[in-house]
């Protein structure tokens, strides 16, 4: 009796403790939700009355919310592109292959998430400066692969860490060749490994903000840039309104993450029972 006395006293400890850190976390993201709705021009937290003024104003005429929007999202898909393809091609490298170097090589492509960011941001400026790309949404997508690219990265190897190689040599054994795997086998079981390495790729470089700010012009403002702009040189409180729509665009991107996660969880076992059921019996009842 004690020491079940002490498993739920250390249980309930243990909730209140979680509860705590968890309140404490999402505090910040709660501030920001509530004070999206207040009328205070000065986005006064707790609001007085509620209003949706904000949210109106950020697609009224003359807003440059919607053009940094549009920026931030066009960005984001080409890095995603760029990232998904050094993903794919480097976790395949150090997981399929008798790569030399492979602990070099593997801290060379994680080195962008150890270097600080505005490091990152002054040696893309000096790079691009002498060639004219200062500005360029491609310039800009090439900044910002190189921290969504890690991150993918470290995604794909897990996943591809996770599919058991079995089936891989069963259809080697069967004449498949390595693209043939690849396409019917690989690829599909690691869909869900390379749909969230997307989506965090996508988020990765929709809120990166130093690499923009480097290297951006006056025509080509990103959201967080804009974001900074508006909070620096006036009070906008319409940055409330679109920080709010940026955290529940964060929480569809994660949800869609575990949701996809989830429903391929149950791919990779079909295929190892029917290989398994396969090997069992052999025709007329044998055991193989």
């Amino acid at each position: 009796m004690m020491e079940l006395r002490k498993t739920i006293a250390g249980r309930i400890a243990l909730t209140a403790v979680a509860t705590v850190i968890l309140l404490f976390l999402a505090l910040p993201i709660v501030v920001i939700l509530v004070t999206s709705f207040s009328d205070n021009a000065f986005a006064a937290f707790p609001p007085q009355t509620w209003t949706l003024n904000w949210y109106k104003a950020l697609f009224a005429d003359g807003s440059k919310w919607p053009a940094a929007l549009t920026l931030s999202a066009f960005v984001a898909c080409l890095s995603t592109l760029f990232s998904l393809i050094i993903g794919v091609t480097a976790a395949t490298a150090l997981t399929r292959s008798e790569l030399p170097l492979r602990s070099a090589v593997y801290a060379l492509v994680l080195g962008p998430l150890v270097i600080p960011q505005i490091v990152t941001a002054l040696g893309l400026f000096l790079l691009f400066e002498p060639a004219a790309m200062l500005g360029s949404p491609i310039a800009i997508a090439l900044g910002h692969t190189v921290l969504a690219s890690p991150i993918a990265v470290l995604i794909l190897i897990a996943t591809l860490r996770g599919i058991d190689e079995r089936l891989e040599d069963a259809a080697a054994s069967m004449g498949a060749g390595r693209l043939t795997i690849a396409r019917r086998i690989t690829f599909p079981l690691a869909a869900p490994g390379m749909i969230a390495a997307a989506v965090f790729s996508f988020i990765t470089s929709f809120d990166e903000f130093y690499i923009s700010q480097f290297l951006s012009s006056v025509d080509t403002v990103t959201l967080p840039v804009q974001v900074y702009n508006s909070l620096t040189f006036d009070i906008d409180p319409s940055v409330t309104a679109i920080s709010a729509i940026l955290i529940a665009f964060a929480v569809l991107a994660l949800g869609l993450v575990a949701l996809v996660r989830w429903l391929g969880s149950g791919r990779q076992d079909s295929l190892l029972s029917v290989e398994n059921t396969a090997g069992v019996a052999a025709p007329g009842g044998d055991a193989v």
